[in-house]
């Protein structure tokens, strides 16, 4: 479907730009990204986990109350030894005083967290993260319809998506990671049907108040990240990958204070088909929060906290129902998140720092680079990425023998 959506978004590209050659911009890169093993070698042998060049054309166009926005990339995959191509944004905006309305493949953001997604519930490419890829390749896209409404007392947004699109997750020919069933290979992914009844419809309400910036969300859909469903716990032969029914009901809150910016969000994640909490093959409901500050000490200096707090519901009956083989998830899970950016050389260098750290799990994720503007159009970034943890059964310990250093460098035109 990928591949026809692609076409037509093309070809409506290419009727819009003959009648309003005008009113469009033409941007886009050339770019090289490689990410190599400094511990271990992958699953497969191999020593990359990621090698690629890859180019992006960039459209946008606009004649009111129209605008049409086309984001897309080709790439050669040395990893896989072919090449292929993808539509990262193709959409087209109807603009109102009152109102506007989207319909295509889009990027949305909700939520206030950095890197720590608690309202943001549309899907993100863990292996990209992962892989030492540009921050912007965490997002990907969803094909749906985003109607925005603007009313004097609020500001809303709801979005529809008809078509549902998972997280993706680091594949097992490239990541070592924990697997609670390593022994059965036969495996098929069930993803829910594409029909109305399944669309994911999400809802946010925004408005200051109190000199708050404050934001509503309302979220029914399905979890992003699996479940397993072997055909039997005693001796599974074929396991299926689902997707179980989520809900969430979220709010934050964002300000000024302490010579710096506060955030605060929280959300309830409704697991809808288990809300009892007894069935060990999907998620317990949860609700989370998050606590963040980020002040700029100096110029060009800034420094960003975050803390985030899990609990789950229903605890005693997750773990009296605990299958064996899986590890015991924690009641009230804590994690920790740092980052520290510095400009120098007139903004031409840029030194960060960004880390995890899991109060409860025990594990990080530390993650430094820098970037440095060759010019205005050239840039490169040398990075790495580090895992580790006390058990390997953790979000960031089970990758313990993942570190790897990346290098990107881009020319934009």
């Amino acid at each position: 479907m990928n591949k026809i959506f692609l076409s037509a978004m093309l070809a409506t590209a290419l009727s819009f730009s003959s009648a309003y050659a005008d009113d469009l911009s033409l941007h886009g890169f050339l770019q090289g990204n490689y990410s190599f093993d400094t511990d271990t070698s992958n699953p497969d042998g191999g020593d990359f986990k990621w090698a690629e060049e890859r180019g992006q054309i960039k459209l946008d166009g606009s004649s009111e109350p129209f605008r049409i926005f086309i984001k897309t990339d080709v790439f050669y995959d040395h990893i896989e030894e072919k090449g292929d191509g993808e539509l990262r944004e193709g959409y087209l905006d109807l603009i109102k005083e009152k109102w506007d309305l989207r319909a295509g493949r889009q990027i949305i953001t909700w939520g206030l967290g950095d890197l720590i997604f608690i309202n943001d519930i549309f899907p993100k490419d863990y292996e990209a993260f992962f892989s030492g890829r540009p921050m912007e390749y965490l997002k990907k896209g969803v094909d749906g319809v985003k109607f925005g409404f603007y009313p004097n007392f609020a500001s809303f947004e709801l979005v529809i998506i008809p078509f549902f699109e998972p997280n993706r997750f680091p594949g097992l020919n490239r990541f070592w990671s924990f697997d609670p069933m390593p022994g059965v290979t036969n495996r098929e992914k069930k993803e829910p049907a594409a029909n109305l009844k399944n669309a994911e419809l999400a809802l946010r309400a925004y408005r200051d108040i109190a000199g708050f910036d404050a934001s509503i969300y309302v979220y029914r859909g399905f979890f992003k990240t699996p479940s397993l469903l072997p055909d039997s716990l005693s001796s599974p032969t074929r396991i299926t990958l689902f997707y179980p029914e989520l809900s969430v009901y979220g709010i934050s809150l964002q300000r000024s204070a302490l010579n710096g910016v506060l955030s605060l969000e929280a959300g309830h994640y409704d697991s809808r088909e288990d809300r009892k909490g007894v069935n060990p093959l999907i998620p317990n409901s949860q609700t989370k929060f998050l606590i963040g500050y980020q002040r700029q000490f100096f110029e060009d200096f800034t420094v960003g906290l975050q803390y985030l707090g899990e609990y789950m519901h229903d605890y005693p009956e997750y773990k009296k129902n605990l299958i064996s083989g899986f590890p015991k998830e924690p009641g009230y899970r804590q994690l920790a998140g740092f980052r520290i950016t510095y400009f120098l050389m007139h903004q031409n260098l840029r030194l960060s720092w960004f880390s995890f750290y899991g109060l409860t799990d025990k594990d990080y994720l530390l993650n430094p680079e820098a970037r440095y503007n060759f010019s205005d159009h050239i840039w490169g970034a040398l990075g790495a990425d580090i895992f580790g943890g006390k058990k390997d059964t953790t979000q960031f310990g089970s990758l313990d023998k993942n570190d790897n250093i990346y290098v990107q460098i881009r020319y934009e035109f």
